[in-house]
C-alpha cells in the first residue's frame, strides 16, 4: 500500500491547522511504516486529499474513474467558515455546496471530532461512510517542561514574575480573537501573547483594529515555528482558546499534553472534556475574565492531569493505526 497526498494549496495553508494536520498524517505514515508520495506522477494505491479546491475535485474525479480509492478529509464545515473571512457569512450556504460537493467523491471521509461528524450528517447529502479521526498530537513532543520558562520569558522580555495567557490562531473573528483583545483591555496586570497570522486585508475591519491594538501587555507573535508553541504551552499560566467554532482545534489538544492551566469557550466540539474535571470552560467574556483571576490565582485547583489523561487518546501513534486501518478498508472496498 503506497498513500499519495495531494497538496492542492498547502503553501497558503501550511501556517494553519489543516497545514499541521496534514504533517501529522505523514508522519502516521512513518509510524505505521506505511510508504506514501506527495507525487502524482509517482505509483500510489489510494489517494488522501484535504482541501476542496477546484484542482482537488478534479484530481480526485481522476482517481475515481481508474478504480483508485479516495479519502476526503473533511476539516471544513458550513458552521466553522462563518466568522472567519470578509463575506464568509453571506456566501457559508454556497461554501456548504462547495465542501459536500468535495467530500461527496470520497470512497470514506475522515472529520476530525463527533461533533463534526454530526454536523456533515446533519447536511443530509453526504454519502460516503464518514469516520471520526483526532488530527492527533505528537505526545512525544508536547509534554510538561518547567525548564521551558526561563526561555520563554527571555524570548519575549517578559519579567520571571509575570502572569502569562497564551492564545493561538488566525487572526479570525471566529478565534475569538475579540475577546481576547478585550480581556487584555480590561487585565492590565496580566500579559496577553497571541501565536498565529494571517493577511489582514482578509479580514473584517474590526480584525484589523483589534490586531493593531497598542497595549503594553498585549503582543502578537505572529507565525512560528512549532517547537515555540510547545515552548509556549509548556511555559504559560494559562493557556486561553476563546473560540467560537472548531471541528476540532489542536492546539487545545497541544496545550492539555503540555500540561497548560486551560480555559475554552464552552461550546459542543469540546464536550469530550469534562468541565472543571479536564480543563475550566466559560461562555462569555465576563465569565472568562472571572476564570481567568480564579485559575491563575489558585482559587481554583489545578487540573492539568486529568487534562493530559483527557487526550492521551489522541497521541499520533493512536491515530496512524486508525488511519491504516481506514486506508485498508478503502482499498479492500474498491477492490
Amino acid at each position: 500500500m503506497k498513500v499519495l497526498y495531494y497538496l492542492e494549496n498547502l503553501k497558503m495553508l501550511e501556517k494553519s491547522g489543516l497545514g499541521k494536520a496534514v504533517k501529522h498524517q505523514m508522519k502516521a505514515c512513518e509510524i505505521e511504516n506505511i510508504p506514501y508520495t506527495t507525487d502524482i506522477h509517482d505509483d500510489f494505491d489510494i489517494v488522501h486529499i484535504n482541501w476542496y479546491g477546484p484542482k482537488s475535485k478534479a484530481f480526485a474525479k481522476k482517481c475515481r474513474k481508474k478504480g483508485i480509492p479516495v479519502i476526503y478529509h473533511a476539516h471544513s464545515t458550513e458552521e466553522d467558515f462563518k466568522n472567519s473571512f470578509i463575506g464568509s457569512n453571506l456566501f457559508s450556504p454556497i461554501f456548504k455546496r462547495i465542501i459536500v460537493s468535495a467530500y461527496n467523491l470520497g470512497d470514506y471521509i475522515i472529520t476530525p471530532t463527533e461533533y463534526s461528524k454530526k454536523l456533515l450528517m446533519s447536511y443530509g447529502t453526504i454519502k460516503p461512510p464518514i469516520v471520526a479521526i483526532s488530527n492527533g498530537v505528537d505526545l512525544s513532543k508536547f509534554k510538561p517542561d518547567k525548564t521551558s520558562r526561563s526561555k520563554f520569558i527571555e524570548r519575549y522580555n517578559y519579567n520571571p514574575n509575570d502572569k502569562i495567557i497564551v492564545g493561538i490562531g488566525l487572526y479570525l473573528k471566529r478565534k475569538g480573537i475579540l475577546d481576547f483583545v478585550e480581556l487584555a483591555k480590561r487585565m492590565p496586570d496580566y500579559k496577553f501573547i497571541w501565536f498565529g497570522y494571517l493577511d489582514l486585508k482578509l479580514v473584517p475591519k474590526e480584525i484589523r483594529e483589534a490586531v493593531n491594538t497598542k497595549l503594553p501587555n498585549l503582543y502578537f507573535a505572529g507565525y512560528v515555528d512549532n517547537s515555540l508553541i510547545c515552548e509556549a504551552l509548556q511555559s504559560c499560566d494559562l493557556y486561553l482558546f476563546p473560540t467560537l467554532e472548531e471541528t476540532e482545534g489542536i492546539p487545545i489538544i497541544e496545550a492539555l499534553s503540555a500540561g497548560a492551566p486551560t480555559l475554552v469557550r464552552d461550546i459542543p466540539v469540546f464536550g469530550y472534556l469534562k468541565d472543571n474535571v479536564d480543563v475550566y470552560k466559560a461562555k462569555n467574556i465576563d465569565e472568562f475574565e472571572s476564570k481567568i483571576k480564579s485559575i491563575i490565582s489558585g482559587e481554583l485547583p489545578n487540573i492539568t492531569d486529568n487534562g493530559m489523561k483527557a487526550v492521551h487518546d489522541m497521541d499520533i501513534k493512536e491515530v496512524a493505526k486508525k488511519l491504516k486501518n481506514i486506508y485498508n478498508l478503502a482499498i479492500k472496498k474498491s477492490n
